[in-house]
């Protein structure tokens, strides 16, 4: 089975100056390429507005997702709406108590989507986590979740950004007894960490890219990207693939 990803689109307003960027443009090429992969599900792994959720915007996504006839989830990032994203996409079923987390069934693989909307796991959502791990014991079980649950060696991102409670998660997690993918985004770049039974892996972003090596925020480059997972019964690989992104144009940017 052929799974593409995207995450950390940030497609802000139509009038919004996005970092001279021209987020929406970006979304639409990224779809572009994922057709020519022609996967049998798309997942957006978080951060698919600018700064805060807007229903407008999740709107005009959901319209050019549904023309692609391609089965997709998603999940939430710290510059989502969790309320507005059930809303706009139909996900009420997926919507607790603020928070839009789930299990999907892709092939032979448990999935679960988590909320890391703000910054951690919650209460209810470690709980639930930990009831799925148990249940699915001797099963693949796949997690897709916006902020990596470690520690990832990129200095700014680590210490201003990461999840606030690694801890409670890795602890849930290290009692699975096989190896467990985890596919994040967050980071703004390119990263595979093994940690304990974890293979986290990091997307870039379709906005742009930060210096994984800077303590301070600094843009490393403008390419965008999406990856290819393909899944088998007892197996994953995954690549990544980078295209050029698109500036606003010089009439459009503003100070």
């Amino acid at each position: 089975m052929k799974i593409a990803l995207i995450t950390d689109l940030h497609i802000g307003k139509p009038e919004e100056d996005t970092f001279h960027v021209d987020v929406r443009q970006n979304f639409l090429h990224i779809l572009q390429q994922v057709q020519q992969y022609q996967p049998e599900h798309l997942i957006i792994n978080g951060d698919l507005s600018y700064m805060v959720g807007n229903l407008d915007t999740y709107l005009w996504m959901k319209s050019h997702l549904d023309a692609l006839a391609i089965p997709y989830d998603m999940i939430t990032g710290n510059h989502d709406d969790a309320g507005l994203l059930a809303e706009a996409f139909d996900r009420q079923a997926d919507y607790h108590n603020g928070y839009l987390f789930y299990k999907r069934q892709l092939q032979d693989w448990n999935c679960l989507f988590l909320d890391t909307a703000p910054k951690m796991l919650s209460p209810t959502q470690l709980l639930w986590l930990e009831e799925q791990m148990n249940s699915s014991r001797g099963k693949n079980v796949m997690i897709f979740m916006h902020h990596p649950p470690v520690q990832v060696g990129a200095p700014f991102m680590d210490i201003h950004h990461s999840l606030l409670n690694q801890a409670e998660v890795q602890a849930i997690l290290a009692t699975y007894d096989k190896v467990i993918p985890v596919f994040c985004g967050h980071y703004h770049t390119e990263k595979t960490i093994a940690f304990q039974n974890l293979i986290v892996q990091i997307t870039p972003s379709c906005f742009f890219q930060i210096d994984p090596y800077s303590v301070d925020f600094q843009i490393d480059d403008y390419r965008i990207a999406y990856r290819q997972i393909d899944i088998a019964p007892d197996s994953w690989r995954s690549t990544v693939r980078y295209f050029k992104g698109h500036p606003l144009p010089k009439q459009e940017q503003t100070c």
